[in-house]
């Protein structure tokens, strides 16, 4: 006979926790979901209130009317769930990599000088990159556009595009966030340009 251990039978809970939280995110009742996930809505009612086994074969049918992933499903919580930044000082940066990417990354940084408006110094490289300011006004460059940020505002651009950023009337605060793409491009052109303006 299998024995089951406490962590089974947590994961156990937890799955059937989720099943239930993304049924009712969708506002979908028992009746729709199991028609969805051609199950009766008996047999859904005893999954979701731990009075039927889990069947893989299920919770796949399951994942799928519920618009996930089985890995996602069964997802268990890992232990690091607080990371610290990794700090580049010549650059006055802190970067913490986004886990559920490994190729996405975001970057704290401090800005006082204000971006080159001269498109041919201006960066461009495959990749998208969001950015969102923490304190003071930015000033974001695509091409001969200008745009300027204050605060809390965000923006969003593909990095093909050739850009800049930086401070206007003071320092600013801002964090963005590079997919794999557009963190390799910053990457190489810090190496390349050390302390040169974005």
């Amino acid at each position: 006979m299998l024995r089951m251990t406490q962590e089974d039978g947590d994961l156990d809970s937890l799955v059937r926790k989720r099943i239930r939280a993304l049924r009712v995110a969708q506002g979908w009742s028992l009746e729709e979901l199991a028609s969805r996930a051609h199950l009766s809505q008996s047999t859904l009612s005893r999954i979701e209130n731990s009075r039927r086994r889990l069947a893989l074969d299920q919770l796949v049918t399951l994942a799928r009317a519920l618009d996930t992933t089985l890995d996602q499903l069964v997802e268990t919580a890992t232990d690091d769930v607080v990371t610290s930044p990794t700090i580049d000082s010549t650059h006055g940066r802190m970067r913490w990599t986004v886990k559920a990417d490994p190729g996405v990354s975001v970057v704290r940084q401090r800005m006082t000088e204000p971006p080159p408006e001269n498109p041919a110094r201006m960066r461009a490289h495959p990749g998208r990159e969001w950015l969102v300011v923490l304190s003071g006004t930015a000033i974001l460059m695509l091409g001969h556009r200008r745009f300027r940020l204050e605060t809390n505002q965000a923006a969003e651009f593909p990095t093909m595009m050739p850009h800049a950023i930086g401070a206007d009337g003071g320092p600013c605060e801002i964090l963005g966030i590079f997919d794999r793409d557009a963190r390799r491009g910053h990457q190489s052109d810090s190496d390349d340009t050390q302390d040169a303006p974005r």
